[in-house]
């Protein structure tokens, strides 16, 4: 288990060595299950849970006020981790009749430094035809002290199968194509083709909205593409250990059929050797959903 301390930046192992640390989580726009809407309790267990240099949060809302009251959200996250650069990019960003924007996203906070930020809009099959809403995967490369890595924090479509599958496999494209063609600038950013970062090393975290039994995880954990592929962080790093539930330990109305497996860490195949350890916190009723953590050595 992580523990909070006072230190910002890199933070050193007993031993000497560098780690990343990040933590995972949908906090379904701060309501927890005792049905409160509380952001600062979010981020004071999400800090309890793991003193993490990357926070990638899900479901964030701004001005919808029937899930943030008609606050921004992602501002509040900021003010709340002071010394993090906040990075919030919604899926739906909508603006009603009287011009106000309505923003629904994920949200990337990292007190490592970032150096480069892309959004990328997920596919959409079908839209209209039944209940489902845009997704998107927010991706913020940030320097490490072993290399750029690109953590890429994506929500998938809840209902639609075949929506899924589409998001699926465009993750999976631009992973492929970050692999096979990178691209690091090493020079200031003063002009758009001298400031690109592309780097092949990448976390993919957040809520797949599939069940590790789900034939749509095998396609991301087996996936056998060109150059570095993704693989499950809990697999490789626990294999000897049962998986923890991350949602329906505490939420039996969402949740019906009891605790599940939908929230999940993946990294490349390169950074499979450096998991020097991955959790569940199971012990916070604060969300739907469970932070997941992963350390880097």
């Amino acid at each position: 288990m992580c523990y909070a301390v006072a230190a910002v930046g890199p933070i050193l192992h007993a031993r000497g060595y560098s780690l990343m640390r990040l933590l995972t989580w949908n906090i379904q726009c701060g309501k927890g299950c005792d049905g409160v809407t509380d952001l600062a309790r979010i981020v004071r267990i999400a800090r309890e849970t793991c003193d993490a240099d990357v926070f990638c949060f899900q479901e964030v809302s701004s001005s919808f006020s029937r899930l943030d009251g008609g606050g921004d959200q992602s501002a509040q996250l900021a003010a709340l981790l002071p010394g993090y650069m906040p990075v919030f990019r919604p899926a739906i960003e909508t603006v009603d009749r009287a011009g106000e924007l309505h923003r629904f996203g994920n949200m990337t906070l990292s007190r490592v430094p970032v150096v480069q930020i892309n959004n990328h809009i997920l596919p959409w099959p079908g839209a209209g035809k039944g209940r489902s809403m845009r997704r998107h995967a927010l991706e913020v490369t940030v320097q490490t002290a072993f290399g750029a890595v690109r953590i890429v924090n994506t929500h998938l479509e809840y209902y639609s199968v075949a929506q899924r599958k589409a998001q699926i496999m465009r993750l999976l494209d631009l992973q492929e194509d970050a692999s096979t063609s990178p691209k690091a600038s090493t020079r200031e950013p003063d002009e758009p083709y001298e400031s690109q970062t592309v780097s092949a090393s990448s976390l993919m975290c957040g809520d797949f909205n599939f069940d590790v039994t789900d034939p749509q995880h095998a396609m991301i954990d087996r996936s056998s593409r060109p150059g570095l592929n993704y693989r499950d962080a809990w697999t490789a790093g626990r294999p000897d250990r049962p998986r923890s539930p991350t949602c329906g330990i505490y939420d039996h109305v969402q949740w019906a059929d009891g605790p599940d497996c939908r929230d999940f860490i993946f990294t490349t195949e390169d950074l499979v050797g450096r998991i020097a350890h991955i959790e569940v916190n199971g012990k916070t009723d604060a969300s739907d959903h469970q932070p997941v953590f992963i350390e880097l050595t």
